[in-house]
């Protein structure tokens, strides 16, 4: 399916690495200008954006969206351009495994604080400026370990289980905006966390997986996008979950 998003600002969380780079780059070459943010790795920011041509349509922001002040600044020095936004894809995240028993109090934080905290401030600004134009997609980047739970992924299952119900709530607050809020939920996606496993781990996950492959990120990226377009106009609250059958 091919997308049009000419003339619209998107904004992409996590977007200069895995699937958030890929959403980048999709949106971008359906005429998007888009906003990667990232949390610190600047070498690799730069990397990404040497990539495209129009460096106009593809800039590069540095936000620790765990950071509610950080994100304010952001959206108030967005507001010093045109201030529109169209799109929000709420994809940064991160992990920090162990049984509870073993899990310290700051990694239990740090990953409710960066991957539920980190889309409700976005989320929050985001609302703001989509309200003005009454018109708005809203997207959260979750998991089936939300839905599922995995052990040792406490604090990440409870994080993706509260992006949904986040959704869930906030699209019926916007949805007479014509603002929708949805999920994408990936299973095992072929990006740099694949390339950590070990032998023996990779082919484990991989046969948990009922279409026996991994996603590639393109896959999960097209899936955003057309939660974003016109065509999904009338789908909120909900997730659409890729896992190949998890």
């Amino acid at each position: 399916m091919d997308f049009d998003f000419g003339g619209q600002t998107v904004i992409v969380t996590g977007g200069t690495r895995g699937i958030g780079a890929a959403v980048s780059r999709a949106f971008y070459d359906a005429g998007a200008q888009v906003l990667a943010i990232y949390g610190g790795n600047h070498q690799r920011a730069e990397a990404f954006v040497t990539d495209f041509t129009d460096r106009e349509r593809m800039a590069t922001h540095c936000v620790d969206v765990s950071d509610y002040a950080a994100v304010e600044s952001f959206f108030r020095e967005l507001e010093g351009t045109d201030g529109s936004l169209q799109v929000l894809v709420n994809n940064a995240g991160i992990r920090r495994d162990a049984v509870v028993g073993m899990l310290p109090l700051q990694d239990w934080q740090a990953v409710l604080d960066t991957n539920l905290g980190g889309t409700y401030a976005m989320s929050k600004f985001a609302v703001q400026a989509m309200m003005t134009n009454r018109y708005g997609r809203i997207i959260n980047m979750t998991s089936p370990s939300g839905r599922m739970g995995f052990a040792g992924q406490a604090n990440y299952a409870a994080s993706k289980a509260g992006q949904v119900a986040f959704a869930k709530s906030l699209a019926k607050e916007v949805a007479k905006r014509k603002i929708t809020v949805n999920c994408v939920s990936p299973g095992f996606v072929d990006t740099e966390f694949i390339g950590e496993l070990s032998p023996e781990q990779l082919k484990a996950y991989r046969n948990s997986v009922p279409m026996k492959r991994f996603a590639q990120p393109q896959e999960i990226a097209q899936a955003v996008l057309f939660l974003a377009s016109e065509e999904a106009a009338y789908i909120t609250g909900t997730v659409l979950e890729i896992s190949g059958g998890l």
